[in-house]
């Protein structure tokens, strides 16, 4: 068994223990909103946000992005499970920013072991084999934070599956001070329109 493995199924057993009435707790989401955020570990939305568990509907990936599979959740969240506030997080010092489609694609054309980042960007370490499926998919990198944030919350706004009455806000976190910066553009394109 792993390191870590191990770290986290005892850390599990002692969470666990102490569960109480969480069971208990109703599928909706008790503040009835959601949070689009990146899967980066420096963010810790519980924290950021305020939200003990049950409180929020916290969707996460790469670079906090709207993808397909992120709006399947946001319809779930909010068809099915109430939600009625909907925040788009990114965050400064991405590492979306580091790279682009090419380079991913090229990365792992080349090999599919861990890249290395490096003053110059993600350089390969690995040996091959490497795959070209990576050419079928579209990274969703990030040029500029706040045109992403503003990007993503029209590109919610705007999908023919979401209503026109949830107030979608964007924001970017900053990771040296932790504070959340609202991303005024991202505001006006976000507000309800019914």
């Amino acid at each position: 068994m792993s390191k870590i493995l191990t770290e986290v199924l005892e850390s599990n057993r002692q969470y666990a223990a102490t569960f109480g009435d969480k069971g208990k707790l109703a599928m909706p989401p008790a503040r009835r909103f959601a949070v689009l955020t990146c899967m980066d570990a420096r963010l810790d939305p519980a924290k950021f946000a305020g939200l003990a568990e049950g409180d929020a509907h916290v969707i996460r990936n790469a670079g906090g992005r709207a993808s397909d599979d992120a709006i399947r959740s946001l319809v779930i969240s909010y068809k099915l499970l109430g939600t009625r506030e909907w925040f788009v997080i990114h965050h400064t010092n991405c590492g979306m920013e580091f790279f682009t489609n090419d380079v991913m694609r090229g990365l792992l054309a080349s090999s599919l072991e861990t890249a290395s980042l490096t003053s110059e960007g993600f350089k390969d370490v690995g040996k091959g084999p490497g795959s070209r499926a990576g050419e079928f998919i579209e990274w969703l990198t990030i040029k500029d934070q706040a045109r992403s944030v503003v990007d993503d919350v029209e590109r919610i706004r705007n999908h023919p599956l979401m209503p026109g009455n949830i107030p979608i806000y964007g924001y970017i976190y900053d990771v040296a001070t932790g504070t959340l910066n609202e991303v005024a553009e991202a505001a006006k394109r976000g507000a309800p329109s019914a």
